[in-house]
């Protein structure tokens, strides 16, 4: 079956990193996601047994509409438990970590904030700016930080993480940027297990690359495809993060030095980002994303890709159940014959973070090369 254009649910079966635990049962997606094909999971054997018929206390209509409801709170209190949950083993002989938490001192990015400002970020006055707190440095160099802001997007105070490349705080020198959007229910701390920050310090000490500046969104738990929707308005807080960076952090404020990408359905957001955003970047990548839905966004940026050039890569993996790889080609002859400079590739692995890990350095500086300083 092919996958529908949006709205798809990547689910911990697929997510899983390799060597780390699975889940006892498999997570199906919910009723109103278009079916696709699922693993059978086989259940245990119960050996027979007599029980006893117990009288009814409550008719049978509020029985039902009782275990509903306490399927539905349980639902959402697992849904809810498991949004941080990680497991990673980079290599085999090493232990699998621990969950990689923000601390938990600072804000929730899903607490409500009850009054927020009516101005976008954009507005903001020099003195109400956030201040990077630093997390993590990093002995090659780089270090991640934090930025905790009251969004009008999202409508509550919301987190993003930072690196920044070596000599940042010592140096007045200006960094193009790369904006990383994760899959649906992870954190922007997934691209720290995936190794941005140390892929990144390494290709800049080799001189790889030159230095650049990453921003690792936090959509929340389920933030729909990257659009506006009803648990918050995904699109335009990508929208709301760039300007902000370009406030706070000293970056290169241009579309040349501007580039987006994602995985999974992060790679559908950063494309549809990236067409519909065409005068903010000019680099877009998707990671075992998936962009069947975005041809008539393409279609209208016919008139401004040659003067605005857009430089794509997409790939996917050849044993991918979750998204159709083989039409990563074609959507890129797509992108080709409109005007942009277009790549596309399909490698081993499944829909799983396993094969995003391996293939980083690649796509790091496939999108800092293309970047304009």
């Amino acid at each position: 079956m092919m996958p529908m254009a949006s709205t798809w649910l990547d689910g911990f079966g697929d997510w899983a990193w390799p060597g780390g635990p699975k889940p006892a049962v498999e997570i199906g997606p919910a009723a109103w996601v278009p079916a696709t094909p699922l693993v059978a999971v086989e259940a245990a054997p119960l050996h027979p047994r007599v029980v006893a018929p117990r009288a009814s206390t409550l008719p049978r209509p509020l029985r039902l509409a009782r275990l509903a409801l306490l399927l539905a709170v349980a639902g959402a209190t697992f849904a809810l438990s498991n949004r941080f949950i990680f497991t990673h083993s980079v290599a085999a002989g090493h232990p699998v970590s621990t969950p990689l938490l923000l601390p938990a001192v600072l804000t929730s990015p899903f607490e409500t904030t009850p009054a927020l400002p009516a101005h976008e970020t954009a507005g903001y006055p020099a003195s109400a700016l956030p201040v990077p707190v630093v997390l993590q440095r990093y002995a090659g160099g780089g270090e991640v930080a934090q930025l905790t802001f009251a969004s009008t997007a999202l409508r509550h105070r919301d987190r993003f993480l930072v690196y920044l490349p070596p000599h940042y705080a010592t140096s007045a020198k200006r960094y193009p940027v790369i904006y990383l959007l994760h899959g649906d229910l992870q954190p922007a701390n997934s691209f720290l297990r995936l190794g941005v920050p140390q892929t990144l310090g390494t290709l800049i000490s080799s001189h790889a690359i030159k230095p650049v500046i990453a921003v690792m969104l936090q959509g929340g738990g389920a933030p729909a495809d990257w659009e506006n929707g009803w648990s918050g308005d995904y699109y335009n807080y990508v929208g709301e993060v760039q300007r902000l960076t370009d406030r706070v952090l000293r970056t290169v404020p241009n579309r040349s030095a501007r580039a987006i990408a994602g995985y999974s359905m992060g790679g559908f957001g950063a494309m549809n980002v990236a067409l519909t955003q065409l005068r903010n970047y000019s680099v877009v990548e998707s990671w075992e994303g998936q962009f069947s839905s975005l041809a008539p966004k393409l279609a209208a940026d016919r008139a401004l890709l040659g003067r605005l050039p857009l430089e794509a890569f997409v790939w996917g993996g050849a044993q991918d159940r979750t998204v159709d790889s083989t039409l990563d080609a074609p959507w890129a002859a797509e992108l080709r014959a409109a005007g942009a400079k277009a790549r596309s590739a399909v490698y081993p692995g499944a829909h799983a973070f396993a094969p995003i890990e391996q293939h980083l350095p690649a796509m790091l500086s496939f999108a800092a090369r293309a970047l304009r300083s």
